[in-house]
């Protein structure tokens, strides 16, 4: 069975105020980040229709920053599935609102996985609309395969990382 990007699709606005801000008047990468993965979590939850939580969050790219007087619009939809698992391509578009002007903010890539291991993704495919989704979709596998080779890597750095409390040494 096969779902349409556009049938995932989860948009949402959200005005920059000051508390939104860093020292360098600019959004703190960290709320950014808490923003995207709220929006990247209705895409997945509209294919799996069940709990899931955030595994990875990849190809994050801080591309301009938004500042006082933007607005900055999340878009999140599924560009592949697993068996359990699935990837969301966020965007978030800002607008400086006292000019019109629009610009690519900000881009990832997120990894999501039903909660509970006895419930599967019913879809087989990921069906892109747009020229946009086309691209998105055509890399999954790509991505797909990087990921599983870097959690690899990534148990050989958890295995190294110690638990001591060095200040306590």
């Amino acid at each position: 069975m096969d779902i349409n990007c556009d049938d995932t699709l989860s948009v949402s606005l959200h005005r920059v105020f000051n508390a939104d801000l860093n020292e360098h008047g600019t959004v703190f990468g960290g709320q950014i980040l808490k923003l995207v993965d709220g929006e990247a979590s209705v895409a997945a939850m509209r294919v799996t229709r069940t709990t899931v939580v955030t595994a990875a969050m990849d190809h994050v790219q801080f591309l301009r920053p938004f500042k006082l007087q933007d607005s900055m619009c999340m878009e999140a939809y599924v560009t592949g599935v697993g068996r359990r698992s699935l990837e969301i391509f966020v965007k978030v578009i800002g607008e400086h609102l006292m000019t019109g002007e629009r610009f690519l903010g900000f881009t990832c890539f997120m990894t999501y996985v039903i909660q509970d291991p006895d419930q599967r993704i019913k879809y087989d495919h990921v069906i892109p609309q747009t020229d946009e989704q086309r691209a998105m979709v055509a890399g999954y596998e790509t991505r797909r395969l990087h990921r599983k080779e870097n959690r690899q890597w990534q148990k050989t750095i958890v295995e190294a990382i110690t638990k001591k409390k060095p200040w306590l040494a």
